[in-house]
């Protein structure tokens, strides 16, 4: 049974790639003439309020891999010695990358994994976990959360970010003209869709909207073409018309260039004219191909924003402006130290998207999430670790090089919160960026309450957002900064009091009625992550109804944020969640009181009395807080500020 996939057969280093482009494109460099351009529109403009996110991104659980579609429990028991085979369609249904996951199915594997018998049956030698392989719904966006603060300087990845979230509404050598072809039946157009029609399996296309401003940010001039749905004789028509005359000094073709069957790229390029390279090993970017029709340029680009992003970055960029006579400007420079361990394949050279803050003599750099089909952690970072091929990663403490997105002036005026998530950051946040004589910056990373602490007593952050629960006397996070940072100096500071409870879908249609009907045969449960002060809370709730987690199905399923819990009920992977009242009502669900937690600041000593730390609790104190967090709902302010500890 063919597949009809292609193949990685001869992947090349960065290194290599940017060898083969420069030899084979020499004469496009040197052959260009003069012209005069226009200025971009939103590009480089400041934003006058904050932006929200008007939908989720994505809108459906999606295979984040070619391959078989299954139900983990399905797969349980399969090993080498003992293969297990699985009917094609009815208990393995073949999806590529980006499509919508199957009804009862919960995990993708890998095409690479899976043994075709025959036409009805494929045989696997391991079993699956749930979620394995799979972009949850709104694994990169959730609906309503802060994407940019006002005053912020707009990107083009972060016109990319905007669209993805649904905000639509928000200014020498002739140039290197660009034919950027999206490709892809699932794509729809921003500029005729309402994000309210959005329907399960349509994708907002907004890569050619950020290559686009790429090429214009480097001096080139783009065309975009309308998306080209998954025909290849449409594919290579268009390819044929935009090379064959001199409209056009180079393609992009987006998307289409990965291992799955409706991925045309190359055949169109091979059929045209010669493709050079077709695999780079680097993450993201890994699928990029480079080819060459009548003699001009051909890419093909990565669906995935990120991957899109970073290859144009190291291979498209340097050709572009090559073709004006300039050498690409190198990105600023600056010794980092990783927060925390970071793992990296052997053999491939990672770009690793990292938020970055100075605290004391160092600065830190905490890891975002590695999709690269999120494009908020590229425009939500400040810097990117490039780990080289032949290492497996960095140790925490150990001085690497962060080549920086923003300005070096804004990573030395960041304030880095680490520990447990609440929507309050977010105000914050954009508080602090938009008060009066203000040029401070948030870096928040949501890693649980336990995780806060221990980011306090490694010395890497200013301050832990924490919620931790002591069983014994009721109170909050006294008892666990006695235990887990003795001998240090803290300070700890009421943010806000919040109301926990269960987060359920509208209309309660599976009729819970509190905490005991989790027990439920018929609930499906969504958890927060171990360390985190709602796991602790939850499971200190179990224990006093006499319930065990194993009796709660679901208990292992976790998240790192209550907008995440909120998004997976909303989604209906989950019928209930522990999470804020402020999360539940954002996404418009109902919400069952569990308990009001006290949310406290842990700010060591030596950061208390610091400029930037002052200026944080001074936005806590102020009225403008105090009203946005009560527009959020959920939250009393009776002793916002007040000094703990």
């Amino acid at each position: 049974m063919s597949s009809g996939r292609n193949i990685y057969l001869k992947m090349k280093t960065l290194k290599e790639a940017q060898g083969v482009v420069d030899q084979a494109f020499q004469h496009n460099k040197e052959n260009c003439g003069t012209e005069m351009i226009p200025s971009a529109e939103a590009v480089g403009r400041t934003l006058a309020g904050a932006v929200s996110a008007a939908v989720s991104s994505p809108n459906f659980h999606a295979a984040a891999m070619d391959g078989i579609a299954v139900s983990a429990p399905k797969t349980f028991g399969a090993n080498e010695s003992n293969p297990k085979r699985l009917a094609v369609g009815a208990d393995a249904i073949y999806v590529n990358t980006g499509h919508v996951m199957p009804p009862g199915t919960d995990s993708v594997i890998m095409i690479e994994y899976v043994n075709e018998i025959d036409d009805k049956s494929v045989e696997i030698e391991a079993p699956a976990f749930p979620w394995q392989n799979v972009r949850k719904m709104g694994e990169d966006i959730v609906a309503t959360e802060l994407m940019f603060p006002g005053n912020h300087v707009v990107t083009p990845y972060c016109v990319g970010a905007l669209l993805s979230g649904g905000v639509f509404s928000v200014s020498v050598k002739k140039t290197p003209k660009v034919l950027i072809i999206p490709t892809g039946s699932e794509l729809v157009d921003w500029q005729n869709t309402r994000p309210a029609d959005l329907k399960p399996g349509q994708v907002i296309e907004t890569n050619s909207t950020v290559l686009g401003r790429l090429v214009e940010s480097c001096g080139g001039e783009f065309v975009r073409r309308e998306i080209i749905v998954d025909d290849p004789a449409a594919l290579a028509k268009a390819v044929m018309e935009a090379t064959a005359g001199d409209d056009f000094d180079m393609v992009l073709l987006l998307g289409g260039s990965s291992a799955g069957s409706e991925d045309y790229s190359k055949k169109t390029i091979m059929d045209l004219g010669e493709v050079l390279v077709h695999g780079v090993t680097i993450m993201p970017g890994k699928p990029v191909i480079i080819g060459k029709i009548s003699g001009k340029p051909v890419f093909g680009t990565p669906g995935y924003p990120v991957s899109a992003i970073i290859v144009f970055e190291q291979l498209i960029r340097p050709l572009i402006c090559g073709m004006l006579g300039q050498s690409p400007r190198e990105p600023e420079k600056i010794d980092v130290i990783p927060a925390k361990k970071i793992t990296s394949k052997l053999g491939v050279e990672e770009f690793l998207r990292v938020k970055l803050g100075k605290v004391g003599q160092r600065v830190i750099a905490m890891p975002l999430p590695r999709g690269a089909g999120s494009v908020t952690t590229i425009s939500d970072a400040d810097g990117i670790l490039r780990i080289p091929n032949h290492i497996e990663g960095l140790n925490e403490n150990e001085t690497a090089v962060a080549e920086l997105i923003k300005p070096a002036s804004e990573i030395e005026n960041t304030v880095v919160i680490v520990g447990s998530h609440d929507n309050t950051l977010d105000v914050l946040a954009d508080l602090a960026k938009t008060g009066r004589k203000s040029s401070l910056a948030i870096s928040s990373s949501h890693v649980g309450s336990m995780g806060g602490l221990m980011a306090v007593k490694k010395g890497v952050c200013h301050m832990a957002g924490s919620h931790l629960l002591d069983e014994n006397d009721g109170s909050y996070n006294l008892s666990y900064i006695k235990k887990h940072l003795p001998g240090l100096d803290i300070k700890l500071v009421r943010l806000v009091s919040r109301d926990q409870g269960l987060i359920i879908a509208p209309g309660n249609p599976k009729q819970i009625k509190g905490m005991e009907s989790l027990c439920r045969d018929d609930i499906r449960f969504v958890n927060r992550q171990r360390g985190s002060g709602t796991r602790i809370l939850f499971d200190y709730k179990l224990k006093e109804m006499g319930a065990k987690p194993q009796e709660i199905d679901g208990y292992a399923n976790d998240e790192y944020t209550h907008m995440s819990v909120a998004v997976a009920v909303l989604s209906g992977s989950a019928d209930a969640g522990l999470g804020i009242y402020a999360a539940a009502k954002a996404l418009g669900l109902d919400f069952i009181p569990v308990v009001t937690e006290e949310y406290d600041l842990v700010i060591p000593q030596e950061h208390f009395e610091s400029k930037r730390i002052q200026s944080v609790l001074n936005i806590i104190h102020s009225a403008d807080f105090r009203r946005r967090i009560g527009e959020l709902g959920g939250y009393h302010t009776e002793r916002t500020g007040d000094v703990i500890l």
